[in-house]
């Protein structure tokens, strides 16, 4: 049999000079000692003959029998998406918020669930449990804690129609951290909220002059001493330290990270994760200081790098993104959907005001109507019509739906930050490891 690279394959080197090899059609990340280098890169070349040091390289899909047609493996694996026995919701509990960033894009227009949606969701998912494998929830808002009541009345049933049915469970939750306190924390981790995204834009100066409460007082002091209470836990959870940066504070992240490492090197529940700032659809869209992309792509990774040297742990959100569909867009996947306070169903929470994103309706009966020729722009507009997508060796993680909404929007392919970087995303992951052993 003859034995070729697969299609999928990406290559990169660490400082050390050890190889390290990813492959996006099984998720594989493999080292290779200094040693053996060469013979494993003259492995990766079209040969004939299985040799011995090729055995690994075929168990993770580096090498490929020369038969298999790899595009058909990687639309295959865009189709497994349509499975119906997975569902992910986004719940709003309520689409109010007590912060007002500077680059916000809601207009906070709705406040708390209404006692029909909540009635009509709990109807929805105890019809729909039963028939699922795996429920994931992420909740969202506005700010998701200032309706703490309603996710929990929401997380009981959910948790005990998961367990009676066998159904796995996992739920997550995006928060400004403000009302994050060690004993909500606890509260929620008994209804397996375990995964927490909370964004700090610098320290207390910077961080304050962009994400005030909405009478303009501070909020930084409140939030870091809530993680700082919550790291006296023993409990597993994670908590991915979002920061957002543009040119504003750009020059103020690596003191920052300084800080952080401070408060959280060696305590891997606590991970950084930093994104530009970007034009998103609110008011002040057009006097954000938003970065160019080649900053923008440049920063991430030299500010996760900065983190990592100084002892913070890396997002495991990154690692996730390169296994396979990792980095789909939750909108482009057909079992998902955001649930808003006042019933609306989308497919995006970026876009709550455009028509195209309302794709259904929940129903105090606890049905939902879904409008499928819009759900079709969403889960249908990448790798299907996109010839490059097709040909990426990165394919199978994003299948071309990286972002569905910047496609629908510009027109352009949204390829994820970890596509475009990945030589260095794999020397960061290797790094990461490093440092741990």
């Amino acid at each position: 049999m003859k034995w070729i690279p697969s299609r999928f394959n990406a290559i990169s080197q660490a400082k050390n000079g050890e190889l390290i090899l990813y492959n996006s059609y099984t998720g594989a990340v493999g080292v290779v000692a200094e040693e053996e280098k060469k013979t494993v890169l003259q492995a990766l070349k079209p040969s004939g003959d299985l040799l011995p040091v090729e055995k690994t390289l075929v168990e993770c899909g580096f090498l490929v029998a020369e038969s298999v047609n790899e595009k058909q493996r990687a639309q295959f694996l865009h189709q497994t998406l349509h499975r119906t026995d997975v569902m992910h919701l986004i719940v709003l509990p309520t689409e109010a918020c007590n912060f007002r960033c500077t680059y916000c894009y809601q207009d906070f227009s709705r406040g708390n669930m209404s006692r029909d949606v909540i009635n009509g969701l709990k109807r929805f998912l105890e019809k729909k449990i039963p028939r699922l494998e795996h429920l994931t929830v992420s909740w969202f808002g506005g700010e998701p804690l200032l309706a703490l009541d309603i996710i929990e009345e929401l997380s009981e049933a959910i948790v005990e129609w998961t367990e009676r049915h066998g159904v796995t469970y996992q739920a997550e939750m995006s928060t400004n951290g403000y009302y994050l306190s060690k004993e909500t924390l606890q509260r929620l981790l008994k209804y397996k909220v375990n995964r927490f995204m909370v964004t700090l834009d610098g320290s207390k100066d910077v961080h304050d002059s962009r994400r005030a409460l909405a009478s303009r007082g501070p909020t930084y002091e409140t939030i870091v001493n809530h993680l700082l209470d919550i790291q006296t836990l023993d409990d597993s959870f994670e908590i991915y330290i979002r920061i957002n940066f543009d040119e504003d504070n750009l020059s103020h992240v690596p003191a920052f990270l300084e800080e952080l490492a401070r408060y959280f090197a060696g305590d891997s529940r606590f991970q950084i994760f930093c994104r530009p700032v970007g034009k998103w659809g609110g008011a002040n869209d057009e006097a954000l200081p938003i970065c160019d992309h080649r900053t923008a792509e440049t920063k991430i990774w030299e500010f996760t790098e900065l983190g990592i040297n100084k002892g913070l742990q890396m997002s495991s959100i990154i690692e996730s993104m390169l296994m396979p569909s990792g980095a789909v867009c939750y909108a482009a996947k057909p079992h998902s959907f955001v649930i808003g306070s006042n019933g609306q169903v989308y497919k995006c929470t970026c876009s709550l005001d455009e028509e195209y994103n309302h794709v259904g309706r929940l129903h105090a009966d606890g049905t939902m109507d879904i409008d499928f020729d819009k759900l079709a722009l969403w889960v249908t507009s990448g790798e299907e019509q996109d010839e490059t997508c097709q040909a990426c060796f990165f394919r199978p993680a994003c299948q071309g739906n990286h972002c569905p909404l910047y496609r629908i929007r510009k027109g352009k392919r949204p390829c994820p930050y970890e596509k475009r970087k990945i030589k260095q995303v794999l020397r960061l992951i290797h790094a990461q490891q490093s440092e741990i052993q």
